[in-house]
């Protein structure tokens, strides 16, 4: 809905299942409710009081009270039904009512009954023809309508009701929301927010790639297309030009509506005016160059006869009284009239996900230089505090803490109430994280008073609006002992997992603080809400549990030694018990320095959770005695430079279910043995080699592949010995013969289990810490705590890390840049500082030469980010950004000596005044020595970070040698270190190779944004939803499975408003469905909102987003948009290029699409360039004897034969036979299809050869008739795109399959003559019996990819990133 009743309802309506009418409107109203495209009223949409810091709002908290009422009416009456029916809970009947607005004509609006009145005025404001109203009342019969009543609340409106918009007196507040609604609606077009990254802006290039929207267009006639790729991206070109990544930035413009818009300086108004009702005053130049001063007063806007020195508040002769700012405007100057109106409908033509904010600010590495324009009302907000929208919500600033705590203890019993509460936490999250970003830049950029300003700069603590920041330095050398500053900068990152750990537990009564980790401008600053009353006493009267000096005191406390049980449990946290320095015990649930404190809202918070999990052992100080000849093989124990390394929570739950694994195996193992024995006493012999197999945790050898088949049987295997051992262990059973319980015994210390009577496997964070003293450090129990945490630490390196190449190996994961990478080692529970293990293992393998790249590229970057740091801390203000030019030019560049652009002594300059001052935050290390930085300086420097801090050895001293030895591509490492350190750097063609100068000036530094790190609250019950809608989906129920995934996203778009990663995830599977259950427009309709989200929540050169636009395109070209298709294509093998560069089996399937959609149209030559080029990767990535290298050498043979090249065409074909009939036999239909073809293909020749010797011999030729050069269909190209993107067809049913069946009648017939090479390919991908089982290694894969591929993202939902 919000105001473009007529696509967003629509979509959303089609976002619920068809046989629950009553949803319709309400899942309209979902998305409205956060589609509100301009939201300047106070943020309330439905979202209960508890979202925006109006805790005290009467009104709002008696309609929440009712609210919280009935949906705990409803959950009591519903809880014993199933989730399914808890969801229709939710969804309440739509219908529509009449709006009367002056001015306009009547119009309906659909709405639903659990929208609040706000939600239509949301609406109003942001619909074309009434969006310049915002001082409005809604009237019904006379009555005014209270705006957070819920519509169904309200007497006598039904169907057809007429709701009159009725225009109300302004106040200085509504004055001052109105000019922020016209000036946001001025510049609403315009991209500069999105490039500055303000107001959660970004930006979107979609429909500037398809020209225009793509659902409104109609399918082309093939006659006027323009398929010419654009050179950059033909295969084999090196070029890699940085504009078309924002494509027609200009066409983004629009023209200006007026010169300027501003404030008088003759505001406030004086008293005696007050008394006539004048509220502000404004200047406004219009494009006529006429100046105009403007009285906003409580019946509107008028002009009156001030001048710039003379005050005379008086109306004009001609004041144009007018109720709002744009009808004055419209009268005061045509060309004001003239270009608003186009402004209105270049804003209507936006799609609404273009318009609508992201959760969280999204910032790009490049921008065009914006135009500076006079804007008062950014003036005003730059140098106020105003957060969000302060100074519309009662009581000022936000109590943080307050919001974050209380929307955790919104109740949670049913479906509704979970879901306003789950809301609430987003809300108030991505608010805090923004407000703590713009709090972290102003500390840094020296805009805040310090609480302790007397201290040295770096030990400075600072409070803004409500949330308190501290600096990544040791402070009074707390970290001493743990690596200093090296130490306080890993602790916020590490406390951040804690928090986000303790946060998922969600265990009631225990409380986490707001944290948000931000590093800007080289400097990490945390920031935290405020536990009430922290500030007025001392740290050590607070804390009630832990320990605050390292264990020389600890203390406890009974509650929360309660909560703390709780988490414990589920964090796999073992209870142990230390000493403090009385040599009293303590017994804890958490690490030592986890502490424990109440505040004055007697709430229990937890608080420094760095050290949650077990610390790793593989980069700490124990002797290598200690760890096992495998672990010592490997070179371990290392050096690291802090002592907080600790292991990922993936890991710990990795390594415990596969323990759980084995210790079940071994059990079932043994448990069936001892049933053979009372049979009979067998020769156990052979079987015994078989315990130890199965006893033995699998280690994965690299390189080896597993079989579907084998997991599948496996996994069958584990079930059913689950089932044996859970009657082993059964309550019930209590007359469990000893011996069962002696089976447990040996199967629980096979295992390691830290229990000998059960599974039991936990973790005591303190081991190894040499400032904790353990209550009886020789206890057995102790070393099983230590050697528990060994193990952990080896599963990582003997298990993960093989595991993470052996998904390389067999494909079913490949990262695309080190983003990805970086996701796919944490979803392993891989940490980063294993990077040189990895690339080491990786190097080994030439199929995966492109993650070794990947690998080099990402250790450069990490290092010289931490180089980064350093050189930017103390640097001068003024000399900002010809340091960070300097930095780049060094990093990227090839001229041996680029110019600082500073003097060396100007830097002094600057260092002895830095002496004097020590003042704000520009730290005095005397910082002048970026000045004499030079590339060879440089890449030493990152060689050394390398080899200590990933302990591996780069054989390169320059960026020259990096991209001769390692194939690195110089825009990728400029595009992953710009994303990584944020920088923005200006759009433009940079000549990176060059050797003769600099690369980059100065002025090509456009900004530094904050790199902001978070926790993700998630969308519990969606994801539960999302889960089984997969798993129905892979047992093959797609109808069932696309209920659930649509009710999923019903459920995202409630708690997460209507932009978030997970929601694009969700779409891109629902299109997928689509696809596959044969609804091609539905698919691009949900591709399209999938590509669009992508772009603005993740990037627009996401890896995702090159995912989304692929999938896009071949949507596009199944209905029959082929002229869209390839702009799709194209530039996702122009993003997919800037990522990596063409060394990549992505850019192979990328090419097989491009080379099919050409060949559709009859481009043969150039789609043979791009096949031939898909092929060489093919060869290369899979290895020759690939299926999918078969099925290229097909493709080139069909294209060779359409150019009539048949001798090349036979030599291609015969190449894909051999690799067929190897691979999968003679009687595989794939080998006879091929055999077929060999034969057309080889009579096509001998004609071809006769004709051509006639007419060699100069004989006379009639005609070419035996030559069957055919075009090919639309359709066999479509089953070719299908079966090389791994799609198959499942579960069709027979109406659908007669339906294609006479479609692809239709086809024959109108082509006469005998089949050619074209129907007998197309008919290899033709239906579902065909394709489901010819290629193991092509199909099984597609089965996976159609589910995986498309959940690769949401998968992440489980780890909540």
């Amino acid at each position: 809905m919000a105001g473009i009743p007529g696509s967003e309802s629509d979509e959303n309506k089609e976002q619920s299942t068809q046989e629950k009418p009553e949803n319709e409107c309400a899942s309209g109203s979902k998305a409205a409710v956060s589609l509100n495209g301009d939201v300047e009223v106070v943020r309330m949409n439905g979202e209960t009081s508890h979202m925006n810091g109006s805790m005290e709002s009467a009104d709002t908290t008696v309609t929440n009270g009712e609210k919280e009422e009935k949906t705990e009416n409803n959950g009591e009456k519903e809880s014993e039904e199933n989730k399914e029916q808890e969801v229709l809970l939710i969804q309440d009947t739509g219908f529509n009512v009449t709006i009367m607005c002056p001015g306009v004509e009547e119009f309906e609006l659909p709405v639903s009954s659990m929208e609040l009145v706000q939600e239509i005025h949301q609406v109003l404001m942001d619909r074309e023809d009434t969006c310049h109203r915002t001082c409005f009342s809604l009237q019904l019969d006379g009555q005014t309508l209270d705006n957070f009543a819920e519509l169904k609340s309200i007497e006598g409106l039904k169907e057809g009701s007429v709701i009159k918009v009725v225009e109300e007196p302004y106040t200085i507040r509504e004055a001052r929301i109105h000019l922020r609604h016209i000036r946001d609606l001025l510049k609403s077009v315009d991209p500069g927010d999105a490039y500055a990254g303000v107001d959660c802006n970004s930006v979107s290039f979609l429909n500037i790639i398809t020209a225009g929207d793509i659902l409104e267009k109609k399918a082309h006639k093939q006659d006027s297309l323009d398929c010419t790729p654009p050179d950059c991206i033909m295969p084999g070109s090196k070029e890699r030009p940085l504009l078309p990544l924002h494509p027609n930035i200009k066409e983004l413009k629009t023209p200006p509506c007026l010169k300027v818009l501003t404030l008088s300086g003759w505001n406030p108004p004086p008293g005696n005016r007050k008394m006539h009702g004048d509220l502000i005053y404004l200047y406004a130049v219009t494009l006529e160059d006429k100046k105009y001063h403007i009285t906003a007063s409580t019946r509107g806007f008028f002009v009156n006869q001030c001048t710039e020195d003379v005050f005379n508040p008086r109306a004009a002769a001609q004041k144009f009284l007018s109720h709002t700012l744009i009808e004055l405007l419209n009268q005061l100057s045509l060309s004001f009239k003239r270009n608003f109106s186009m402004l209105l409908k270049k804003r209507g033509q936006k799609h609404p996900f273009e318009r609508v904010p992201t959760p969280y600010q999204v910032y790009t590495w490049m921008a065009p230089i914006q135009e500076h324009t006079v804007d008062y009302i950014r003036a005003e907000d730059a140098f106020s505090t105003r957060l969000g929208y302060e100074e519309h919500i009662p009581g000022q600033t936000r109590d943080w803490n307050e919001e974050i705590q209380t929307t955790r203890e919104l109740p949670r019993k049913a479906l509704p109430e979970r879901l306003i509460r789950e809301r609430a936490i987003f809300k108030v999250h991505s608010d805090f994280v923004a407000a703590a970003t713009r709090g972290a830049q102003s500390v840094i950029d020296g805009n805040v008073m310090a609480i302790n300003p007397g201290d040295e700069a770096k030990n400075q603590m600072f409070i803004w609006n409500n949330i308190f920041f501290s600096l990544g330095f040791d402070v009074r050398d707390h970290y001493k002992d743990f690596g200093g500053d090296y130490a306080a900068y890993a602790a916020p990152g590490n406390d951040l997992q804690g928090v986000r750990a303790y946060f998922n537990t969600d265990i009631e009564g225990m409380y986490t603080l707001g944290t948000v980790v931000v590093d800007y401008r080289g400097y990490r600053i945390t920031a935290q809400s405020i536990i009430p009353g922290i500030l007025e006493r001392e740290q050590e009267q607070s804390v009630v549990y832990g320990s605050i000096d390292f264990g020389k005191t600890v203390v406890t406390n009974d509650k929360y030694k309660e909560l703390l049980q709780k988490s414990a449990s589920q964090l796999k946290i073992r209870p142990h018990k230390v000493l403090n320095e009385k040599g009293e015990e303590v017994e804890l649930y958490s690490s030592i320095e986890c502490k424990g404190i109440v505040g004055n809202d007697q709430r229990h918070y937890v608080l420094d959770l760095l050290r949650t999990f077990p610390p790793d052992v593989n980069y700490s100080e124990i002797s290598a005695d200690e760890l096992s000849n495998d672990m010592k093989n490997h070179g371990y124990p290392l050096k690291h430079r802090h002592k907080l390394c600790c292991l990922r929570q993936e890991l710990v739950d990795a390594f415990v279910e596969n323990r759980y694994v084995a210790f079940v195996r071994t059990a079932a193992y043994h448990f069936q043995q001892m049933q053979l024995h009372k049979k009979a006493s067998q020769d156990l012999e052979g079987k015994e080699s078989k315990l130890k197999a199965i006893t033995a945790t699998k280690t994965i050898v690299p390189g080896e592949k597993e079989k579907s088949d084998d997991k599948d049987s496996a996994e069958a295997e584990t079930e059913e010995a689950k089932k044996i051992v859970e009657a082993l262990t059964g309550k019930e059973n209590e007359t469990v013969e000893e011996s069962s319980k002696d089976i447990v015994r040996k199967a629980a210390k096979a295992v390691g289990s830290l229990s000998e009577t059960e599974f039991s496997l936990t973790f005591n964070p303190d081991v190894f810490q040499e400032h904790v003293k353990h209550a009886d450090p020789e206890c057995t129990m102790l070393q099983k705590e230590k050697q528990a945490v060994k193990e952990a630490a080896e599963f990582l390196v003997l298990h993960q890390i093989p595991t993470l190449v052996n998904d390389c190996l067999d494909h079913s994961s490949s990262p695309i840049d080190g983003a990805t990478l970086t996701e796919a080692m944490h979803t392993r529970g891989v940490n980063m500082r294993y990077l040189g293990k990895l690339a080491e293992t990786v190097s080994k393998y030439k199929s995966v030469s492109y993650i070794y790249t990947i690998c080099i590229a990402e250790m450069i970057t990490r290092a010289a980010k931490h180089l980064y740091k350093i050189h930017m801390q103390g640097i001068d203000q003024m000399t900002l950004s010809a340091a960070i030019s300097h930095f780049l030019n060094c990093l990227v560049g090839s001229f041996p000596t680029p110019n600082p652009g500073v003097s060396v002594d100007e830097g002094k300059g600057t260092r002895k005044k830095n002496k004097r001052r020590n003042k704000g935050i520009a730290i005095s290390i005397d910082n002048t020595e970026w000045v004499n930085e030079t590339p060879k300086t440089l890449w030493k420097k990152i060689i050394d970070e390398v080899d200590e801090y990933f302990h591996y050895t780069l054989e390169c001293d320059s960026i020259d040698t990096a991209v001769e030895k390692y194939g690195i591509q110089r825009v990728s490492l400029l595009r992953s270190f710009c994303q990584t350190v944020g920088i923005q750097i200006l759009l433009r063609e940079y000549n990176l190779e060059i050797r003769s100068r600099s690369i980059f000036a100065e002025d090509d530094i456009v900004n530094v944004f904050p790199i902001v790190k978070h926790i993700h609250p998630r969308a519990s019950d969606a994801y539960h939803f999302f889960s089984s809608g997969q798993a129905k989906i892979q047992q093959g129920s797609l109808k069932e499975g696309y209920d659930l995934i649509c009710e999923a996203l019903n459920l995202l778009n409630n708690v997460y408003g209507a932009m978030h990663p997970e929601i694009a995830a969700c779409l891109r599977l629902l299109a997928r469905l689509n696809y596959i259950m044969g609804d091609y427009t539905e698919a691009m309709s949900y591709q399209q909102r999938a590509v669009l989200m992508s772009e603005r929540v993740l990037g627009v050169d996401h890896p995702n987003t090159v995912t989304e636009y692929a999938h896009l395109a071949l949507y596009c070209f199944a209905n029959n948009q082929v002229s869209s298709a390839l702009r799709l294509m194209y530039r996702t093998r122009y993003l997919a290029l800037l990522c990596h560069g063409e060394n990549h089996p992505e850019i192979g399937l990328i090419d097989s699409n491009i080379g099919l959609i050409l060949h559709a149209v009859e481009e043969y030559d150039r789609s043979l360039t791009f096949l031939e080029h898909a092929l060489q990767l093919y060869q290369r990535f899979y290895g020759s004897k690939s299926l999918k290298v078969a099925m290229s050498y097909h493709l080139v043979a069909r294209t060779h034969s359409c150019r009539g090249d048949f001798r090349a065409a036979l030599s291609s074909e015969k190449e894909a036979y051999t690799i067929y009939r190897q691979m999968l036999g003679e009687e595989h239909e794939r080998t006879k299809e091929s055999g077929e073809c060999l034969k057309h293909l080889t009579q096509q020749a001998v004609v071809f050869q006769k004709k051509m010797n006639e007419i060699v011999k100069g004989e006379k030729v009639t005609s070419l008739a035996g030559l069957q050069i055919q075009t090919p269909s639309m359709h066999s190209v479509l089953e070719m795109l299908n079966v090389i993107n791994g799609i198959v067809f499942v579960q069709i049913s027979p109406d659908e399959i007669e339906r294609l069946r006479k479609e692809i009648g239709k086809k024959q017939e109108q082509k006469q003559g005998e089949k050619d090479v074209e129907s007998k390919s197309s008919d290899s991908g033709n239906e579902s019996d065909n394709i489901s089982s010819p290629e193991k290694d092509d199909l099984a894969k597609p089965e996976k990819q159609l589910i995986n591929g498309d959940v690769h993202h949401v998968e992440e939902i489980a780890v909540g990133h």
